[in-house]
């Protein structure tokens, strides 16, 4: 994966933009010793790696303002980070770029019940928020696997979602208003606690611009009440093909539960002797979860089990308790890190229609053997976002090459499936090179001319997104 050359002229004003920070920032917040710095050379995609010039790590907008301007007035590129756990890359620095983390940004601002809203600092943890307000009874809907870690800052850059956005929606429908800083140290305000529909959707805008267009130092988010019960059911079939096409086939007879998930066998074996999660030995599982009142659960449940049962499942088991359920729940939020622990990886986030499903598991295990790379399975099976997890030797020459080439042919069928690049993780570096796959060169012309707008000097989170060759000229203008 190219990355772009360090700018000597920038690397020799180094010390001098160093005093120009520590005037501003306590000790604390500013690392500029090189051991120190090393551990922000990656984020979750660790294949990648670069030691950053500086890490900034502010504890106000103010602070951030200032760090902006500066960086901004020494055209000194500026990497945003969140928890450091995106999948694509979002987060690797440049030799030549400063990381603004947003760690120490950890403050809830306000919590109002009666309009269901709360404003937090953007480097709380996702998991954090619903712990806010969980005891009155209301939670935080998106929920990534890394919620435990994942800042909201991040979340908003990818406009991320999880296990349960097929009934509540990802980030952008769960986010009403945000504070930004922008590349020059301007503060603006987008959104707020209520509807607002007039003007252009610059809220819309920004979240989803994986931090190309400012940097979020506060969020206005929605929270909601927590349902009366929930339950989910395992459904395990002797193949990844017959699952997909039930999956199918409960989207299309209109029952809408809150969350479909999928694994194959090698991630149900490493969930569970990760999580001892209780799920059955199969070739494929679904869990699927409804919620509401007990009566709603068992009708919905009624449904959607009589519709596996044309699919000949060899297991249909509904959780029985709120540990179980717990169990059930744990073992999928472990998948990625399960995985981890046996291999290493590449994670793979396309999206396609939930009615090729079918075909493109098919597909995806005919391009393994073609590539001889394993495949585990795992994703967000109701609105076809996938996971597909590439299995690889790091220390073996050429095998991460190879699975590039495999990840990029996965991702390629997405799209031609009818779906795209990326669902939640981003595009990052890690699918930048395949945008024009997915969009005219036009289309990428249009959207550079955003970033012209929020970002004049191509200095915010420097070679993300577009590919290098398509955004040369604005990166050296």
């Amino acid at each position: 994966m190219e990355m772009p050359a360090p700018n000597p002229a920038i690397l020799a004003k180094r010390d001098r933009v160093l005093t120009q920070l520590a005037e501003i920032l306590p000790a604390e917040a500013l690392i500029s010793d090189e051991a120190e710095r090393r551990a922000y050379e990656c984020d979750a995609l660790t294949a990648y790696r670069c030691v950053p010039m500086a890490v900034v790590l502010p504890s106000t907008t103010e602070e951030v303002a200032r760090i902006l301007r500066i960086c901004h007035d020494e055209k000194v590129p500026v990497v945003p980070r969140g928890s450091g756990t995106s999948l694509a890359g979002g987060a690797l620095p440049t030799e030549d770029s400063i990381i603004l983390g947003v760690a120490r940004l950890r403050d809830v601002l306000e919590v109002d019940y009666a309009d269901r809203i709360i404003r937090v600092q953007t480097g709380m943890t996702n998991l954090a928020v619903t712990g806010e307000v969980e005891s009155d009874g209301f939670f935080y809907a998106p929920d990534p696997s890394s919620q435990l870690a994942c800042a909201i800052a991040g979340n908003i850059a990818m406009n991320s979602g999880g296990a349960h956005c097929l009934k509540y929606g990802v980030t952008t429908n769960n986010l009403l208003g945000v504070t930004m800083v922008q590349m020059d140290g301007t503060v603006v305000e987008l959104g707020g606690a209520h509807l607002d529909a007039a003007g252009y959707d610059l809220l819309g805008l920004i979240c989803g611009s994986e931090g190309q267009l400012g940097v979020v130092t506060e969020a206005t988010l929605r929270i909601l009440p927590r349902p009366e019960g929930a339950r989910p059911v395992l459904m395990g079939f002797d193949s990844s093909e017959v699952a997909g096409a039930c999956v199918s086939d409960i989207i299309k007879a209109g029952v809408l539960p809150v969350a479909i998930e999928f694994m194959d066998r090698p991630c149900i074996r490493a969930c569970e002797d990760f999580a001892k999660a209780g799920y059955p030995d199969c070739e494929a599982l679904l869990i699927v979860e409804v919620e509401g009142s007990e009566a709603e659960i068992d009708e919905q449940l009624g449904l959607i089990t009589q519709i596996a049962r044309r699919h000949n499942p060899v297991e249909l088991r509904e959780s029985q308790s709120e540990d179980e359920s717990k169990k059930i729940w744990l073992g999928r939020k472990s998948a990625f890190g399960a995985m981890g622990q046996i291999n290493d990886y590449m994670c793979l986030d396309g999206t396609i229609p939930v009615s090729s499903l079918p075909f493109v598991l098919r597909r995806i295990g005919e391009m393994s053997k073609e590539f001889g790379l394993d495949v585990a399975n795992v994703f967000h099976a109701g609105d076809g976002n996938m996971h597909p997890l590439i299995l690889f030797d790091a220390n073996k020459p050429g095998d991460l090459e190879r699975c590039e080439a495999f990840g990029a042919e996965i991702l390629k069928l997405c799209v031609e499936a009818g779906g795209c690049l990326t669902g939640e993780h981003g595009v990052g570096i890690e699918k930048r090179d395949l945008m024009a796959v997915q969009f005219a060169p036009e289309d990428l012309e249009a959207q550079m001319r955003v970033k012209d707008v929020f970002d004049p000097q191509w200095l915010l989170n420097p070679a993300k997104v577009f590919p290098l060759e398509v955004s040369a000229a604005r990166r050296a203008a």
